[in-house]
């Protein structure tokens, strides 16, 4: 009671004045998730049931995404602070994520849609760091807890527009997959513009092109907090295995975009007080809290025997990325000044990104071979390790 009344005044004494980059980033991100948050839900049953992929390839599909898009948000980090520009970075790889909707759309064997995730993470890796770097450098250091939060709930709002005209399509409308593929490209094209004509450059001290970056070091404090993240990833596959556990337990397919919903309107609702807690109590206090939630939720999906089971899980989960989403970036932009912040973005999605592939390979082989209940265990076991570690070394 008492933590809701905290963040009930906070709320009422931060006001919502922002730059033009906060609000241009974040219907950005809106846009975006309306597109992305049409495909993701379907596309696990799309893949199994469809294509007639397997659980394994599932796992390879989005961990192989996955990861290029960290690895590649390292490089795209350390390029903008070497060219000391953020945003065109930014509009090249939202356009290019934009051009695979309609590869999705044309897939007809299990590989075409892997190459396709692999260009939608190219440009999520190009896009990720520069963005966020620019978020960081466009507001004080006492906002950019709130900043983060704006932007991570406007993209949480997207991915709860996108699956109800996923749901609404499948309902009245089609049963044809392909269509809604192409219909994601609608939202993307108003997600480029809201970037190229609504944000402007904030630089980071500028240095000679032709000469190397200024000097990055990655400080013991800093090391100790990618090591955790890196251990916390280990646990976290990808989201797919969520929708799989869905169906599994009798979720229809046509309510698999409402379940999308549910998560993504508690996302969205606890993003923003989130951020503005995270700037008032620290951003660990948050991260462990919410790393501790998806611990239990994992848990949760292990043991879960009904379909009830399933919506309760989902809407408790949608709390882990509220409270974590904006700590973990607000977090790494306070380890270093602006000209060093692209590269500490990329670092930090790049540990990410070294778990994600083992991640999702590592889920999709223990439920194969042991079952829902180990590999979700497992997930939950991490988690809770670094939780563990977060509180105790940070």
């Amino acid at each position: 009671m008492e933590i809701c009344v905290n963040v009930s005044v906070i709320l009422v004494k931060t006001n919502l004045k922002f730059s033009r980059n906060v609000w241009a980033l974040g219907w950005t991100s809106f846009f975006t998730d309306i597109s992305t948050e049409i495909i993701y839900p379907l596309l696990p049953v799309f893949l199994t049931t469809t294509l007639g992929a397997s659980m394994a390839f599932v796992g390879l599909v989005e961990g192989i995404a996955e990861s290029t898009a960290s690895l590649l948000k390292l490089v795209s980090g350390w390029w903008s602070d070497k060219i000391a520009k953020r945003k065109s970075l930014a509009v090249a790889g939202y356009a290019l994520s934009g051009l695979t909707r309609p590869m999705i759309a044309l897939a007809f064997v299990g590989w075409h849609v892997l190459a396709a995730r692999f260009l939608d993470r190219v440009g999520k890796g190009i896009r990720t760091s520069p963005r966020d770097a620019l978020l960081a450098d466009s507001v004080p250091p006492d906002r950019r807890g709130a900043a983060f939060g704006v932007q991570r709930s406007m993209d949480n709002a997207g991915a709860i527009i996108g699956p109800l005209i996923a749901w609404a399509a499948l309902t009245w409308w089609t049963q044809d997959y392909r269509i809604l593929f192409w219909v994601a490209s609608v939202p993307m094209v108003f997600a480029v513009a809201a970037l190229a004509f609504g944000a402007k450059e904030v630089a980071p001290p500028r240095h000679d092109a032709s000469a190397p970056a200024a000097p990055f070091v990655a400080t013991p404090k800093f090391k100790r907090y990618l090591g955790i993240l890196l251990l916390f990833t280990l646990g976290n596959s990808s989201d797919a295995f969520l929708i799989l556990r869905a169906k599994s337990l009798g979720i229809a397919d046509s309510l698999l975009p409402l379940l999308w919903v549910a998560l993504h309107v508690v996302k969205t609702a606890s993003g923003l007080p989130a951020g503005f807690l995270c700037d008032r109590i620290g951003r660990k206090v948050l991260i462990v809290a919410g790393w501790l939630i998806y611990a239990a939720v994992y848990a949760g999906f292990g043991a879960a025997g009904a379909a009830w089971h399933i919506w309760g899980l989902f809407i408790v989960y949608g709390f882990f990325f509220g409270m974590t989403e904006a700590a973990e970036r607000a977090m790494v932009a306070d380890f270093y000044p602006s000209g060093q912040r692209g590269r500490a973005f990329g670092l930090y999605n790049a540990a990410i990104g070294l778990g994600a592939l083992p991640a999702s390979l590592l889920m999709g082989w223990l439920w194969a071979q042991f079952g829902a209940s180990v590999a979700f265990g497992t997930g939950a076991t991490l988690a809770g390790v670094a939780a563990v570690l977060m509180t105790l070394l940070m």
